[in-house]
């Protein structure tokens, strides 16, 4: 079985788990964009996540021999280990409620906003009870600095949502005046002052948008277009929905890695004497299966969602709905490959360390800029927030792996006793003693 022992490994694991994590929602993101119904995407993409799990269990849990303290993955599966499977199918629920809920929180609040705050939250609870669950393994007088940062970027990032929005409602509102001068709109009956942005939005006729502007990334034709053939309508909804939405998301994300930390270390005794602690990978197959029984119950159950007005779906359509299907499952693949790439990393540094790979805001931001335009042609503050929550962020993560520390396997410690007996006799002092 293949394991992680050197703190430098495990850094390199957190690292690619970062750019694989952070790559994932920008795919949705994507699709959404397009049109394509989220609920068909998220069945495509829990699939393929979990036969990278798979596939993961059957390599680097197979590999070497399987010893009694550290069986391999096909041996352990049918050991009584029930205990600390539930554990880790538990760990599976909060991911995939998380990630359904993620999905419309990107559609509200924007990918990178969305990203932050959700991972800062989960580094802000689940650091903090993987820390105490880890023996305190991790330096404490780093770690929670690095915590204290993350916090910080959850208040940046909400500022910039709001600054953002902000300038959203500018933009259109500029638009619907220069087309009242025009004539080509007609007047919005409103009792405020100036219309919203949705009152615009339900008004506007797209044929109105020119094809040029609609091109240039933070223009308000561009805003038009992209709400028009999105599959979640957001603009100018209620800021209290995408937040409460995202905030219920971050507590699912901080609680599912402490749930496998649990799993696997069997802090609290579940597991009868004698019997080994579930490994990696076994615990990792027990976890993706959860997530994907709850993400097809779910997408099969409520095919269409009301709050958000999306149109209902079947599996029928779903089956028939091609178009992305590629991407989708590029998507879970990342994403099964970067959190079993954090849990084995997590293993060997600390999953308080781990944590670090929620740095993937870092990632997601750039996809989020360089891909869907946002805060293109933002205001002055909005861009001034945006650096320093993402400055804030970036200290974070680098105090999260400072912090990381390197845990005492049953591996390690034969092979230190195996050195350890190997020293030649005379490095060792002899002693007379007197009766």
């Amino acid at each position: 079985m293949f394991l992680v022992e050197s703190k430098s490994a495990a850094i390199v694991c957190m690292l690619v788990s970062l750019l694989f994590l952070g790559t994932w929602p920008a795919i949705l993101t994507l699709l959404e964009r397009r049109g394509r119904l989220p609920q068909h995407t998220y069945l495509d993409y829990s699939i393929t996540n979990f036969l990278a799990a798979v596939l993961i269990a059957l390599t680097f849990g197979q590999i070497g021999g399987s010893t009694p303290s550290m069986p391999n993955f096909l041996t352990q599966l049918t050991q009584d280990t029930w205990p600390c499977v539930l554990m880790a199918m538990g760990g599976g629920l909060f991911l995939s409620f998380g990630n359904v809920s993620i999905q419309y929180a990107w559609a509200f609040v924007g990918l990178s906003v969305a990203q932050v705050v959700t991972s800062s939250i989960a580094v802000v609870i689940g650091t903090t009870l993987n820390y105490f669950l880890d023996d305190k393994i991790n330096k404490a007088s780093i770690l929670f600095p690095g915590v204290a940062c993350f916090l910080t970027a959850v208040l940046l990032g909400s500022a910039v949502h709001s600054s953002n929005a902000t300038d959203n409602v500018e933009k259109l509102r500029s638009f619907h005046e220069n087309l009242k001068e025009t004539e080509k709109v007609p007047e919005i009956t409103t009792d405020e002052e100036a219309p919203s942005a949705k009152d615009i939005m339900e008004n506007v006729d797209v044929d109105n948008v020119c094809a040029e502007e609609a091109k240039k990334a933070g223009t308000a034709d561009f805003i038009i277009a992209v709400e028009s053939q999105r599959a979640i309508k957001v603009v100018g909804e209620s800021k209290v929905v995408g937040m409460s939405i995202t905030l219920f998301a971050g507590v699912c994300f901080a609680l599912f890695s402490p749930a496998f930390n649990l799993a696997t270390n069997d802090q609290w005794h579940f597991l009868k004497e004698g019997v080994p602690h579930l490994v990696i990978y076994t615990a990792f197959f027990y976890f993706s299966l959860a997530f994907v029984v709850t993400a097809v119950f779910l997408n099969v159950t409520f095919l269409y969602y009301p709050l958000l007005n999306l149109p209902k779906s079947s599996l029928k359509e779903y089956l028939r709905d091609g178009n992305g299907r590629g991407w989708a499952i590029a998507a879970g693949l990342l994403c099964g490959f970067g959190n079993g790439l954090q849990f084995i990393g997590g293993q060997a540094a600390g999953y308080a360390a781990a944590d670090a790979v929620q740095a993937l805001p870092l990632v997601s931001t750039f996809w989020g800029v360089l891909f869907f335009g946002e805060y293109r042609r933002s205001s002055k503050r909005t861009y001034l927030l945006l650096v320093c929550m993402l400055v804030m962020f970036s200290v974070a993560v680098a105090l999260l792996l400072a912090s990381a520390g390197q845990r005492k396997t049953v591996a390690s410690k034969i092979n230190r006793l195996q050195h350890q007996n190997t020293k030649p006799m005379e490095n060792y002092t002899h002693a007379t003693f007197d009766f």
